[in-house]
């Protein structure tokens, strides 16, 4: 894995502007803040988070697939405001989970989710060394 930095160009904050990779692609699909019963266990975003990069971490380990592995993620917010607002928390609960690994990374603010509840949605892009 080479990660990408322009010269000249402000190291980003948290994330990656570029990743080059090879190997065997791991793709997991939007992972909200809920449990494996599907059950919301708080209302509380920086909780919502901590579950579902638990989550991501549980799918990636089934592909023995490890977060420094993770080439790509997208977050998808319900309030941008508030998520800013907790950075300083989420990036512990982040770094406590994934480490200090920081992929390329958008952030999206959305007018909603299909799970009832929702606060954060995460989807995750892993490549596995060949």
């Amino acid at each position: 894995m080479q990660f990408l930095q322009p010269p000249g160009w402000a190291r980003p904050k948290g994330y990656s502007n570029g990743i080059v990779a090879s190997g065997r692609m791991v793709f997991v699909a939007g992972q909200v803040g809920w449990d494996e019963q599907e059950q919301f266990r708080s209302d509380d975003l920086v909780a919502q988070v901590r579950q579902a990069l638990s989550n991501i971490v549980a799918i990636l380990a089934s592909a023995d697939a490890r977060p420094t592995d993770i080439v790509r993620m997208n977050w998808y917010l319900a309030d941008s405001v508030e998520y800013n607002a907790r950075l300083p928390e989420i990036g512990a609960v982040y770094r406590e989970l994934i480490g200090k690994h920081f992929p390329v990374m958008t952030a999206l603010q959305v007018a909603g989710f299909v799970e009832k509840g929702a606060k954060v949605e995460i989807e995750v892009t892993a490549m596995l060394p060949a």
